[in-house]
């Protein structure tokens, strides 16, 4: 199971570009304003060479001079003796993720409605992200799109439109032989109509459709309605994740 959680982290990975990164001693250091930990945090792709309370401090620093928090992801590949040395150094766990798996070979259900599909992710796409995520931020709404454009994956971005405007998206990226299914939104107004089910059965159609053979996708613990939906489509939990953060 090892092998198979670095594949996905590496998916991961390709899949969500950050505004900028440094590589320092096996550590990758993601800065994107904070937009999403995942995009704003240290990840460890290699071993170390350098004493890690000195690499710590060093990060330390640099987000600091970055001006948000430090952040370290801790994944199931790590020593847990990192993870314990983060808490003796007042790091706090945050925004617990969840990974869920599923093969596609018996994949059969249908969607409910009507889902469009585009392999580009439309400026008219971004704009239902940025307004289903209450996204207001100048600096968020500046620098997402060209992390989004970064990606170097096949996407399938799916909208659903209601009363001429979107009201749900959502976003498949193909690597080698998996679909990652990032990005659900559903408007409010518009929940509990088999929106999300649909845009995820249909990126999951198009997948197959692509060579895709395997899904994962990333959802927070306290998410109940989401997890429902992903165990109704047949993904079942792969590993933990979360991340430590300190304000420096």
């Amino acid at each position: 199971m090892r092998s198979y959680i670095k594949t996905i982290e590496d998916l991961s990975l390709n899949a969500w570009p950050s505004h900028q990164l440094q590589i320092y001693d096996g550590w990758l250091l993601r800065f994107s304003y904070f937009y999403t930990h995942r995009t704003n945090s240290v990840e460890q792709i290699g071993p170390s060479t350098i004493p890690l309370d000195e690499k710590i401090a060093y990060c330390e620093n640099i987000y600091n001079r970055w001006g948000t928090p430090c952040i370290f992801k801790i994944t199931p590949l790590l020593d847990p003796d990192f993870d314990a040395l983060l808490v003796e150094q007042d790091y706090q766990v945050a925004h617990p993720t969840e990974v869920k798996v599923r093969t596609l070979k018996d994949f059969s259900q249908e969607p409910d409605t009507r889902v469009d599909l585009e392999k580009d992710i439309s400026w008219e796409w971004l704009d239902a992200l940025f307004s289903l995520k209450g996204t207001n931020s100048r600096i968020h709404r500046r620098i997402v799109p060209t992390m989004y454009a970064a990606i170097p994956k096949d996407t399938i971005a799916a909208t659903v439109i209601r009363d001429d405007r979107i009201v749900a998206i959502g976003l498949g990226i193909l690597d080698r032989d998996h679909i990652g299914l990032y990005a659900i939104h559903v408007d409010p107004f518009y929940r509990r109509q088999h929106l999300a089910r649909s845009i995820c059965i249909r990126i999951l159609q198009e997948g197959i459709r692509q060579g895709a053979r395997h899904a994962y996708l990333q959802v927070v613990p306290d998410n109940i309605s989401a997890k429902t939906l992903y165990a109704s489509l047949g993904f079942q939990d792969l590993y933990p994740y979360w991340f430590r953060l300190k304000r420096v």
